[in-house]
């Protein structure tokens, strides 16, 4: 049943690049807030659940940079005769990356909101047998040396349910 995460996963990235998506989260942001930010072009969103030293060291990654993926499937079998009822863990890490140390935390933070508001706007049934109930859980990780000095990340965890034949 790996192939709901595939589903939630490619769901999450149509979410995340339809024309209401995060970059026009992102400007709406920047514009109420008065700072600059960059949009996050295609080619930074990820499907694959990897580390950034790890990233840097065999990819040549640009920031920011957005990775969605699956991070656990429950069958609870909820409901009787189905293949597949239960959850999915998804996880949206979102690294920022700057050379100076000052206003990294803000910066995160402001990408981070684009993303929980996505979320926001996309709660319920999301077709194919999936549904999100509107729940997340935000962890900032801590400022490490990477990308163009200094490198920050934020996920954001959220459960799928999901039901199968």
């Amino acid at each position: 049943m790996v192939s709901v995460a595939r589903r939630a996963t490619s769901k999450l990235l149509q979410m995340m690049n339809a024309p209401d998506g995060l970059n026009t989260n992102i400007a709406e942001l920047a514009q109420a807030e008065n700072v600059s930010l960059a949009p996050v072009p295609a080619a930074r969103f990820f499907t694959d659940n990897v580390a950034s030293d790890v990233a840097e060291k065999v990819v040549d990654v640009k920031y920011t940079a957005v990775y969605v993926y699956c991070a656990k499937i429950v069958n609870d079998l909820k409901e009787k005769f189905r293949t597949f009822s239960g959850r999915l863990q998804m996880e949206i890490d979102v690294r920022v990356s700057q050379d100076r140390l000052e206003g990294i935390d803000r910066t995160s933070q402001l990408y981070t909101d684009a993303v929980t508001q996505i979320l926001n706007h996309n709660r319920g049934d999301w077709g194919q047998g999936l549904f999100y109930a509107g729940g997340y859980e935000i962890s900032f990780g801590p400022v490490k040396h990477g990308g163009r000095n200094f490198i920050k990340s934020a996920t954001v965890s959220f459960q799928v349910d999901a039901s199968l034949d």
